[in-house]
């Protein structure tokens, strides 16, 4: 499959299944990648590019789903920090375009860093706020539980450390 099937791939809500893409839906897929930094890959098979060029891809797909709403799931797992990057700046302009993006994130300074608002949830909503008003301390033992450690620093703000698979300092777990 390549890289531009794939995109395309994202309009088929908007065509049906069965039916042929037009010129316009190939517009939009052409300039998904475009937007993505990916135009060049267009004929490339998928399974040719590195994780993070895939992810991108499957970002443009939903580019040219036309999509008000991004649900994503850990989009950055194995990808190096150039990908990332690429991603965020991606992301960004689709805020910028009214795009509403909800991002589950286990990097805590990431979500700071790049989104307007964070959740925190353990079995339920703990806090849904900018960054510095939901990362409290109580918010984040309610969030990780026994598996925190907070150390304050001078500027007030916390470091997180979350033990839960990692050996203590003896080798156990």
């Amino acid at each position: 499959v390549s890289v531009s099937d794939v995109v395309l791939m994202g309009r088929v809500g908007r065509i049906g299944l069965l039916r042929r893409p037009s010129r316009h839906d190939r517009l939009l897929a052409q300039r998904a990648l475009e937007r993505v930094g990916l135009a060049a890959f267009a004929d490339r098979q998928i399974g040719q590019l590195s994780g993070g060029q895939q992810q991108r891809v499957f970002l443009a797909r939903a580019l040219a789903q036309e999509a008000r709403l991004l649900l994503m799931d850990e989009p950055l797992v194995g990808l190096d920090i150039p990908s990332q990057d690429e991603i965020f700046r991606a992301l960004a302009a689709l805020r910028a375009e009214g795009v509403t993006i909800l991002t589950a994130l286990h990097d805590l300074q990431q979500a700071a860093r790049y989104f307007d608002r964070v959740m925190l949830l353990n079995r339920r909503l703990i806090a849904c706020a900018p960054a510095r008003e939901a990362f409290t301390a109580a918010n984040l033992v309610a969030t990780y539980g026994g598996h925190l450690h907070l150390l304050s620093s001078g500027d007030g703000l916390l470091t997180v450390a979350d033990t839960c698979c990692h050996p203590n300092l003896d080798g156990t777990l």
